[in-house]
């Protein structure tokens, strides 16, 4: 029920008669009430009279909703992506058996060439990375990410990190060089430099190695790879060279005599591919030396060095031959 006071009655019969300009209205709370509900009511008026019929029947039987047009770009996007998807995982599936395969060819020619088995293990697992990096970077490509900041920002790592690691990273090239080259492997006896010893141990970084007095020298690969050395174990046989002094005025034929046969006498010396020579290779300031070449197994080479020298020795004092020694002689003058 509405109770409508006198005042109010007659502003509303005066605007709905519409006799001459509307009222005003009171300032009151009433007023402005009154006033809002008036402009309500114009609105809705309003929106009525311009609504077109067929946009209220879209409106109420669906046609153009936000769900339709939702559902009509999801459904062009999946028709448009499932094929891609399918290629991209036809790529990784086909990818990832031709790395497999790849790394198999290359282990494989890595043992016809006798490679060490760290340096297999090491460039297998290398090929086997990088190929299932490009392999994933062109699957996403076809999907449609685009790899390429992914690929800078990849390159920017590795080369900070390639200065931060520069000398570690030449040790590093520095073994894969060795592995593959084989300049000596484990076992040998080298020498580079001051560094004399046998090669107990290649690592990726360093090498091992172990010389006569059982200490252990770790040596960068870097250095073994990028100065000469010695291997005194390479190859099956070797030559054997010893130096034999005899005083001056001694029978130098006598003594060729002498270390021949001391040479000839002994089971481990080679007669292939050389026969082996004793001649005078140096007038020294108190000696006359001989020197003795003779071919050795590598195996046997220790062995003959610390043994053909006793043997000398002997030899030279039973025939009577004198072993000279420095001296000085010192004249002096009588004024």
């Amino acid at each position: 029920m509405l109770l409508i006071d006198e005042k109010e009655t007659s502003l509303l019969t005066a605007a709905a008669m519409g006799k001459g300009t509307p009222p005003e209205l009171p300032p009151d709370e009433f007023g402005q009430n009154l006033k809002a509900t008036d402009s309500i009511t114009q609105t809705i008026s309003d929106s009525l009279k311009n609504m077109n019929l067929s946009d209220l029947k879209d409106v109420v039987t669906g046609e153009n909703t936000l769900v339709k047009d939702g559902l009509r770009a999801l459904t062009e996007m999946t028709v448009s992506f499932v094929p891609k998807l399918l290629i991209a995982i036809l790529i990784l599936w086909v990818g990832m058996r031709l790395a497999k395969l790849l790394r198999k060819v290359i282990v494989r020619g890595l043992d016809r060439r006798n490679a060490e088995p760290s340096l297999k293990s090491f460039l297998g697992s290398l090929v086997d990375v990088l190929l299932k990096a490009m392999i994933i970077i062109m699957a996403m490509d076809v999907v449609g990410i685009k790899a390429t900041s992914f690929i800078a920002l990849l390159g920017a790592m590795g080369l900070a990190i390639g200065m931060a690691l520069q000398g570690t990273l030449q040790n590093f090239a520095g073994g894969v060089i060795i592995l593959l080259m084989k300049p000596f492997k484990v076992g040998d006896y080298i020498e580079c430099g001051n560094f004399k010893g046998y090669i107990q141990e290649i690592r990726i970084f360093h090498t091992v190695m172990r010389p006569f007095n059982g200490r252990t020298i770790v040596i960068p690969n870097s250095e073994l790879s990028n100065k000469s050395l010695i291997n005194h174990t390479k190859e099956d046989m070797i030559r054997l060279d010893v130096v034999a002094s005899v005083a001056y005025g001694s029978d130098l034929q006598k003594a060729r005599e002498v270390l021949m046969q001391v040479i000839n006498d002994d089971p481990l010396v080679l007669h292939e591919p050389k026969p082996p020579v004793v001649a005078v290779s140096e007038l020294g300031e108190s000696s006359v030396d001989l020197s003795m070449w003779m071919w050795v197994k590598t195996d046997d080479y220790w062995t003959v060095w610390m043994r053909i020298r006793e043997n000398v020795y002997n030899a030279l004092r039973r025939n009577d031959i004198s072993i000279p020694f420095p001296q000085v002689d010192v004249h002096l003058s009588h004024n």
